[in-house]
């Protein structure tokens, strides 16, 4: 088992804390809206079912903008991509301080934080890049902890906004931005692998089972997360009738275990098989739904959204590390389209739990729907990988050894099967 040390040598780590800093950074700003819901709901008087696609709105902007941006990454590099979004992110963050003056234009305005949801396969794909297969997992699961944005807004945006007025947060946020984007100039280096393909190469992911399945299962994993992280502000206030800021403190501290574990998830995922720890945290995110309709206590709801969310940010680790396998040329587009449709089960989550509370009154028929689906994919994954194991990846999700690969024809290289 290699340590920390040996992985950290075989890689760039300059460029590894540069991607997570600019992805920590824009997860932060793309859940400001959910941080600040309670406050913004407030403000409009809005409906629960108003608050839940207000909360939605930058999921879903953020989920249809990642695809275009990983294959800009693509022709211009990641590093210059990274950079180019994060500048526009600046002047979103302008328009939101100064013209925000109605609901309109608070969805507007979470059309703009969407940039920064864009951000998922670039990051990972830069901060992944300098290593090799057996240690992507981990590398990944690193700047994908960058989901710790989640902790910085709903820590630091409700007592902003108690104390300067929510639409003072987006300008808070446009100035902090500026220290990704300096460290990005200085320590990140494009990575080596880059393989000059076409776009139809590029997009090739887009027309295999294989890139819909690892959607599907995304969907439950990184949607639900950042559903939930952009839904619990609302939740805890609504709910157990705490503060607006002691609702983000609540809501910081399942966001916390997430993130952190999203990188264990990729690490036990190199050594365990990405598709084992997919199976278990699965299982996990399914018990941990059901138990939270039968409504508990505060510190018991607090504790099992702390179990759900180390459970789905284990499963995004544990998918990451299988992307690079399946894809090994063009990880980014791949990253960016899986992120993109796992973004946008995150934004349908939101308006189920709004409309569960609006018309049933309590939010346990949006957790019994959720742990639903979420079976079901378990099951679909329990079939995939008869399929996967061999072609592409080896036993339980582990590297392939290709050694045991066997000739395609006449001694040709077995092609993965897209499946």
């Amino acid at each position: 088992m290699a340590s920390f040390k040996t992985v950290m040598k075989s890689g760039h780590p300059p460029t590894l804390f540069a991607a997570f800093l600019y992805f920590d950074f824009c997860f932060a700003i793309w859940v400001l809206n959910g941080a600040m819901g309670p406050f913004i709901t407030e403000t409009y008087k809005l409906t629960p079912a108003q608050t839940g696609f207000m909360i939605s709105l930058p999921i879903l902007a953020g989920a249809l903008m990642r695809f275009p941006l990983g294959i800009l990454a693509q022709y211009i590099g990641r590093k210059n991509a990274a950079l180019t979004e994060m500048g526009i992110i600046v002047l979103a963050m302008a328009y939101g301080f100064f013209f925000i003056s109605s609901y309109n234009d608070v969805l507007a305005m979470g059309v703009l934080l969407g940039i920064a949801g864009a951000s998922f396969g670039v990051a990972l794909s830069l901060g992944s890049g300098w290593f090799p297969p057996e240690h992507k997992g981990l590398a990944m699961g690193i700047a994908g902890a960058g989901n710790s944005g989640t902790v910085l807004a709903v820590l630091f945006a409700p007592p902003l906004a108690q104390a300067y007025g929510w639409q003072a947060v987006y300008g808070f946020a446009g100035i902090v931005m500026i220290v990704p984007i300096l460290v990005m100039i200085f320590l990140a280096k494009e990575p080596p692998d880059c393989h000059g393909q076409t776009f139809k190469e590029h997009v090739s992911c887009l027309f295999t089972k294989d890139g819909w399945a690892f959607s599907l299962i995304y969907v439950i994993t990184f949607g639900g997360f950042i559903g939930l992280s952009n839904f619990l502000p609302t939740f805890f206030y609504e709910q157990f009738a705490v503060t607006k800021v002691e609702a983000g403190r609540l809501t910081m501290l399942a966001a916390l275990m997430g993130s952190g574990i999203r990188i264990l998830g990729g690490y036990f995922a190199d050594r365990m098989g990405g598709i084992m720890v997919l199976s278990i945290v699965l299982l996990a995110a399914i018990g941990s739904f059901l138990a939270l309709t039968a409504t508990p206590s505060l510190a018991a709801t607090t504790i099992l959204f702390m179990l759900c969310f180390a459970a789905l940010g284990a499963g995004n680790g544990a998918l990451f590390q299988l992307v690079p396998l399946r894809w090994p040329t063009n990880t980014a587009v791949a990253g960016s389209m899986i992120g993109e449709v796992g973004a946008l089960g995150g934004a349908i989550l939101p308006n189920v739990m709004g409309l569960s509370k609006q018309y049933t009154g309590g939010f346990a028929p949006g957790f019994v729907a959720y742990a639903v689906f979420a079976g079901v994919v378990l099951g679909c994954l329990f079939m995939w990988q008869r399929k996967w194991v061999g072609a592409w990846v080896g036993p339980r999700g582990k590297v392939l050894d290709k050694s045991s690969e066997a000739p395609a024809g006449a001694g040709g290289r077995m092609e993965p099967a897209a499946v």
